[in-house]
């Protein structure tokens, strides 16, 4: 594991994710014994936050930025099988070493708490462990999701899917008939990868979005979109459904 710079270091109730992290829950009493085992760590886009198979000494959220779960087959082949935004969590407390390679896309900040006085939380702490199992169902449903996206979805629906995340990620559920703004974590190669597609229907599907006025974009990464709950209606999904991721 790389070590890191720390570079962040936010009062709690000022934190953007604060709302639907793993302490989203948690009383005065419960924040101030989390700020007893919490430090932050920040990484460069492109570095190893976690390789698989390392031993885990920390468990935390991210705060800001976006990194990929990739896991690598016997033969070398290597699959990115998940997206961490804003308020994931990583780590499995209780298990000993990651499970995938965890590497941020952007620059990322981590609100890291360390690992065995988490987990001696979690048996006193009600507020946190039940959060925590609350996200925990979050990620299965998603991941339940994301078969379908893969499994049924024509292309343009998986493009429209995956912008859909990215974009309802940061937005309150009450205002996703307004316009949002942000850049893309991932590179068109990446996104080919993740949905399954070639580069070309990638860059095919984004430009034929772009033209129906699903989405603007300034220059490769920033996207516009206009009307969300249009969007969502273009990736197939409910205006009044859950999230994706």
């Amino acid at each position: 594991m790389l070590e890191s710079t720390l570079k962040f270091s936010p009062d709690c109730s000022a934190c953007p994710i604060r709302h639907r992290a793993v302490c989203a829950r948690c009383d005065a009493d419960e924040l101030a014994q989390l700020d007893e085992i919490k430090f932050y760590r920040s990484y460069q886009s492109g570095q190893t936050i976690v390789w698989a198979g390392d031993r885990m000494e920390f468990v935390g959220s991210v705060v800001s930025g976006v990194a990929t779960l990739t896991q690598t087959m016997e033969d070398g082949r290597t699959q990115m099988v998940g997206l961490l935004l804003p308020s994931d969590f990583i780590g499995r407390p209780d298990r000993v070493a990651a499970a995938y390679d965890v590497v941020a896309t952007t620059d990322i900040v981590m609100c890291c708490f360390r690992k065995k006085p988490f987990e001696k939380m979690l048996d006193e702490t009600p507020h946190v462990a039940h959060r925590l199992l609350e996200m925990t169902l979050d990620e299965l449903d998603a991941a339940r999701e994301w078969m379908l996206v893969l499994g049924r979805k024509t292309a343009r629906e998986k493009i429209a899917s995956l912008l859909v995340i990215l974009a309802r990620r940061g937005k309150a559920p009450e205002d996703e008939s307004a316009s949002v703004v942000f850049d893309l974590p991932l590179t068109r190669e990446a996104m080919a990868d993740y949905l399954g597609l070639t580069l070309e229907t990638v860059s095919r599907q984004i430009s034929a979005l772009k033209k129906d006025g699903f989405i603007r974009l300034k220059g490769k990464r920033n996207v516009t979109v206009p009307d969300l709950v249009r969007l969502m209606q273009e990736a197939g999904d409910d205006s009044d459904g859950g999230y994706l991721n």
